[in-house]
């Protein structure tokens, strides 16, 4: 079973940086995308930047220029970078991978993490 455990939320002041890490562990061959969710009370979870194994990367509209997305193949790990942080970050982050654990498997699998809360309030 692979396991995606995330890292590194907490509580910031707006204007704040906070830097995410999920690293993937367990049975595993390949990893291709790996992605940031986020879910805010009451609202549906939203993507949030992705970030492929050969280093491509989206960013959702309310997170372009402030957000970065970075991944350490080697350790099947991706961070988040998050900046001048506004109080509309709050949310739980979730982490996101599609994997394969056998060079056979014809289908990548997809995984969560648990989430981790980022807060951002004076």
């Amino acid at each position: 079973q692979v396991q995606l455990v995330e890292s590194g939320g907490g509580l910031v002041q707006p204007g704040g940086s906070l830097r995410l890490s999920c690293a993937a562990s367990g049975r595993i061959f390949a990893v291709n995308v790996m992605g940031w969710y986020r879910q805010a009370p009451g609202k549906q979870r939203e993507l949030v930047s992705t970030i492929s194994s050969g280093g491509s990367t989206t960013y959702a509209d309310p997170v372009k220029g402030r957000f970065t997305i970075s991944r350490d193949n080697a350790k099947n790990t991706v961070y988040l970078q998050m900046n001048s942080l506004k109080p509309e970050d709050t949310a739980v982050y979730y982490c996101n991978a599609d994997y394969k654990v056998t060079a056979l498997q014809r289908t990548w699998v997809s995984n969560w993490g648990q989430g981790t809360q980022v807060t951002v309030s004076s």
